[in-house]
């Protein structure tokens, strides 16, 4: 079957590949979180080691936010920005030259001990600057002025990236500060992208099933704004001051806030959808995550770990997953519904974020926990890789 053009729909075709930005970032995404979480453990068993500036630690978080997250952001917004100001799609050679500085950036952070400081720096960072130039560029040329706070997660991502390089380089900033930034840019990008798609695409369909009323997610309000409002600032200031112990209650009012705001969202409602429900199921992992920080800044014995495994491999791995399958097949022409092996790669990801928070718990024991982990996560990005991928290179499905 083809769409007319007398190309299989499932062939791949560079014009289709490169058309909109979902279709080269998610399948980098993918791909990119099953093998750097493979070589991560490898190193941590000492079966490999890297020509890296950074350490094996600092190299497996910033090729999570910076490699991982990154590709799945472009992605996302490349794809969301055309329905905001009904510009056309940014495609062709500016698209596929977003994705070669991506990949650029990924090999240099591999062998950056083999070239000058200055170069690896340069070229890692030219993506996310790049990135933030195009997302600005589109919004300013469309007058689309409320979306225009889109760019500061985005440019927070780059100067997060820098100090993270500046820190491997040995230049004196306050350690770990550059994750950490890069860490709240993505829950910043999930709570306010995710209180505009997930209660919208629960309110249509639930409205598809005759539902009306108050068995509909509320409308925003004071709620959403004092949530996010305290959850925002509450992130920032952990940013820069990751120990100080009042931020803990700051901390724990955001997370029932957002409890709050996920309860108007009717998410119970949706359990007979899985594509839609794990978007709440990744909203959920926000709040948990952080909660349990902030609970972690009042109790000096709570490992700080699980809270921001909670908030990584639960809340960004577990939203990220929701957002890619959802979009894949809404833009290729399929129908909104998850098959049983797209439920199966959400269960992985549930497996690999449960195991990987209780592993902050082992004590002496973690290894087995971690690699369980692991192999869960990996499996369900590579599940995602190989159900998903012909879906993104290939041509639209024709509809019947």
């Amino acid at each position: 079957m083809n769409g007319g053009s007398g190309v299989p729909a499932w062939q791949p075709e560079l014009s289709v590949f490169l058309a909109i930005g979902f279709r080269p970032f998610f399948l980098a995404a993918g791909l990119w979180a099953a093998a750097a979480l493979a070589m991560w453990i490898a190193m941590l068993n000492g079966q490999i080691s890297l020509p890296s500036r950074f350490d094996p630690l600092d190299w497996h978080i910033h090729e999570m936010l910076f490699g991982f997250v990154m590709a799945t952001v472009a992605g996302f917004l490349l794809t969301a920005i055309p329905n905001w100001t009904g510009r056309q799609p940014v495609r062709g050679w500016l698209l596929g030259g977003l994705a070669g500085l991506w990949l650029l950036g990924r090999v240099v952070c591999l062998v950056s001990d083999w070239m000058p400081g200055w170069l690896s720096v340069a070229a890692d960072l030219s993506f996310p600057v790049a990135l933030a130039g195009v997302v600005a560029r589109e919004i300013v040329a469309a007058r689309n002025w409320r979306n225009l706070m889109i760019v500061a997660p985005v440019t927070l991502f780059g100067v997060a990236n820098l100090l993270m390089h500046l820190q491997a380089a040995g230049v004196d900033v306050p350690p770990g500060v550059g994750w950490r930034l890069g860490l709240i840019a993505a829950l910043i990008l999930i709570s306010v992208i995710g209180g505009r798609i997930v209660p919208a695409f629960t309110r249509n369909w639930l409205m598809g099933r005759g539902k009306r009323g108050n068995d509909l997610p509320a409308a925003p309000g004071w709620v959403d704004r004092a949530a996010l409002g305290a959850l925002h600032a509450g992130l920032l200031v952990w940013a820069l001051l990751p120990d100080l112990h009042p931020l803990g209650w700051l901390l724990i009012g955001a997370a029932a806030l957002n409890a709050l705001r996920l309860a108007r969202w009717r998410g119970i409602a949706t359990r007979a959808e899985p594509l839609l429900a794990v978007l709440h199921v990744g909203y959920a992992w926000l709040v948990l995550g952080v909660a349990l920080l902030g609970i972690a800044l009042l109790v000096p014995s709570f490992p700080r770990s699980a809270a921001i495994h909670a908030l990584t491999a639960g809340a960004i791995a577990t939203t990220i997953l929701a957002v890619m399958t959802r979009a894949t097949l809404g833009h290729t022409g399929r129908r909104l519904t998850a098959g049983a092996t797209t439920v199966a790669i959400y269960g992985l990801i549930l497996v690999a974020s449960l195991l990987r928070v209780t592993a902050a718990w082992a004590g002496g024991d973690t290894m087995p926990l971690l690699i369980a982990a692991s192999i869960a996560w990996t499996a369900a990005f590579s599940l995602f890789a190989v159900v998903y991928g012909p879906m993104l290179v290939g041509r639209q499905q024709p509809q019947s």
